[in-house]
């Protein structure tokens, strides 16, 4: 009787009582307390249905008892309510929850639709939930899809709610197979002043997309998200492309802005790129130095013996150096410079290497190693301003000036030099440099002058340097242009002002009452009433003294915080510091090759591989992951 009566007493679970008979029962029917019951048995003849049986693959119950792990006594504050406390024994299985949860998952870190049907993950998941029907990859394909329309309509809504304009990157991928993409990313800075970028469409480009066709595309991206009316900025990431496929760009996005010129809607190409080019130029003049420096590590490296008869001359040499020479990775220029900059350092004891050691058949003249510290003088500069477009994950557009002044400035200096070798390479960099600042500098100086630390000074200062003589026509080509777009933008706010346009709009409203003849009256008596105000907004920031500079400053504060005092020049700086003055990624920077897709997404269909690298990148940026491998320079599915 006593045995009965255990069995039926009521065990209190108050916290004055103890909790020995709680962890005792959760122990003793694990899954009791875990599943319902029913569940369960609908869980057993589902099993029968399954075309893939895991029945061999198991674990030994005996073992599980000795793994099992108690459980953790969660302690909960007294003034939690009961309702705080989430009752685990109580919850129930939700088979289309998890489902999704699965195609989140797979679309966030980038793994493969094929993941649901590897026996690894099969047996993780029996384990762990019994009640998880398997899917098969084209379920998971349409869980992603609808995922992927859901937050499409989201980031719709989002940009087309935005104040300020949208600046569009434009990016070439390849794959393994040669196949070809566009990547198109807006890049903005939101009401919060944080710069933002967001891939919009990943287009896969057939054998009829030629080059012609690739304007037609793009707008068509841009009809697709309703933005042809916001853009501010359009940039390239080949400073070579055709001139002409970005001018029927402008022209078609014009005819919805008709208070912009084209010259007002932005053509940038990016500096990463031009630099990457440039300093491939440098390394394939130098090419055959290279390979002797090349074959003179490695026969250095070639035993201990070698090695240490080499290191004994540095040493004799006075080598005054404790870097250790190393190959370099070749598709990464920047490893290429290091190994140039440490064997430099060895020249002496490479000379007189050759004199001891008669099977050493890699020697460099001296004219070479005179040729190899000139070109790695070039890199060191050119891997220094890398260096800051790559130590932000979005930079605004104002660092880029300064940095590619001091390129020019170095060009300039390289092409006055007497060497037949040195000076035909020089020439050849500059020729491709002048391209892109024919193209770029207004826009780079912009914003320049919309750094509060240097304003007109730093363009007076550059320019001086660059143009010499005709310096103040080039200082007066940069005046003329902050006021032009500045008095677009005032013409802008009056309309808004007016109420006929929208905030965030570029467009006036096309609906106007016939009766009232003189609305455009008033608007141009408002205009005008209101010019001298408006100028004197830009003149105000030029004329007031330059903010001090230091190294924690931040510009999107800068202007967060002075909006009401500038409040037409701050609607242009939003858009100005938002534009993408480069599209290589951090992680890519010295990268000699582009952006590649890996087979498992390059075989997908097209719609589903534009859903999945769209929807990552929306839900990485939601949910702050902006760091991980790979997404803005590759999804974790690319080869650098």
């Amino acid at each position: 009787m006593r045995w009965k009566y255990q069995m039926i007493q009521r065990l209190s679970g108050s916290s004055n009582s103890g909790t020995t008979h709680l962890r005792n029962h959760l122990m003793r029917c694990l899954k009791r307390s875990n599943f319902d019951v029913s569940q369960l048995l609908a869980a057993k003849r589902r099993k029968k249905d399954n075309t893939i049986s895991l029945a061999n693959i198991s674990f030994d119950e005996g073992q599980r008892k000795e793994e099992y792990i108690k459980p953790t006594i969660i302690k909960f504050e007294q003034e939690h309510k009961k309702d705080d406390i989430i009752s685990f024994g109580s919850s129930k299985f939700d088979q289309e929850r998890s489902q999704l949860d699965l195609a989140r998952m797979i679309i966030l870190h980038g793994y493969p639709l094929s993941l649901v049907e590897q026996v690894g993950f099969k047996v993780f998941v029996k384990n762990l939930q019994p009640l998880f029907e398997f899917m098969p990859n084209s379920a998971v394909e349409i869980s992603c899809i609808d995922i992927y329309r859901r937050e499409k309509e989201k980031m719709y809504d989002m940009i087309n709610k935005l104040q300020g304009r949208i600046n569009l990157s434009i990016e070439m991928w390849s794959s393994a197979e040669n196949s070809s993409y566009l990547c198109l990313s807006a890049h903005y800075i939101d009401e919060e002043w944080t710069l933002q970028k967001k891939i919009l469409n990943f287009v896969t480009l057939d054998s009829l997309h030629t080059e012609d066709l690739l304007p037609e595309v793009i707008i068509k991206c841009l009809n697709e998200w309703d933005i042809d009316g916001k853009l501010f900025a359009l940039t390239l990431d080949d400073c070579s492309i055709d001139d002409d496929i970005t001018l029927r760009i402008k022209e078609r996005v014009s005819e919805k802005r008709p208070f912009l010129s084209t010259r007002q809607l932005l053509d940038i190409r990016s500096a990463a790129h031009l630099i990457n080019s440039v300093a491939q130029d440098a390394m394939d003049a130098l090419q055959e130095v290279i390979q002797k420096i090349r074959e003179s590590i490695r026969y250095v490296r070639s035993s201990q013996l070698v090695q240490a008869k080499f290191n004994e001359i540095a040493q004799h040499a006075t080598v005054n150096t404790q870097k250790v020479l190393f190959l370099d990775f070749p598709v990464q220029w920047k490893s290429t410079y290091l190994m140039l900059e440490t064997a430099v350092e060895y020249r002496s004891a490479f000379s007189l290497f050759q004199d001891h050691d008669p099977s050493y058949s890699s020697t460099l003249t001296d004219e070479e190693w005179e040729w190899a510290t000139s070109v790695t003088g070039y890199l060191k500069l050119l891997v220094e301003i890398t260096n800051v477009f790559s130590a932000n994950k979005f930079p605004t557009a104002n660092i880029y000036f300064p940095e590619i002044c001091d390129v020019h400035i170095q060009l300039i200096d390289w092409c006055r030099s007497s060497d037949s070798f040195l000076s035909p390479m020089a020439l050849k960099m500059k020729a491709k440099f002048d391209k892109y600042w024919s193209k770029c500098s207004l826009a780079l100086a912009l914003a320049a002058v919309l750094d509060p630390r240097f304003k007109m000074k730093l363009v007076e200062y550059y320019y001086s340097l660059i143009y010499g003589s005709t310096a103040l026509d080039r200082i007066k080509e940069v005046s003329d242009g902050i006021k032009e777009l500045f008095n677009a933008y005032s013409i802008c706010s009056t309309m808004i002002d007016q109420g006929s346009a929208l905030p965030g709009s570029s467009l006036p409203s096309t609906s106007c009452s016939s009766r009232d003849r003189l609305k455009g009256f008033d608007r141009f008596l408002h205009e005008t009433s209101q010019n001298q105000s408006m100028t004197s907004d830009l003149d105000k920031y030029l004329e007031e003294p330059i903010f001090p500079r230091n190294s924690d400053f931040n510009i999107l504060n800068w202007w967060k915080v002075h909006m009401p005092r500038y409040p037409i020049l701050s609607m242009m700086a939003r858009d100005v510091l938002g534009t993408p003055m480069s599209t290589l990624a951090p992680e890519l920077a010295f990268g000699t090759g582009g952006r590649v897709l890996d087979s498992s997404r390059s075989s997908l269909n097209p719609d589903t591989r534009e859903a999945l690298i769209c929807t990552q990148d929306w839900l990485r940026n939601e949910s702050g992951d902006l760091n991980p491998s790979p997404i803005h320079s590759a999804l974790p599915l690319l080869i650098e």
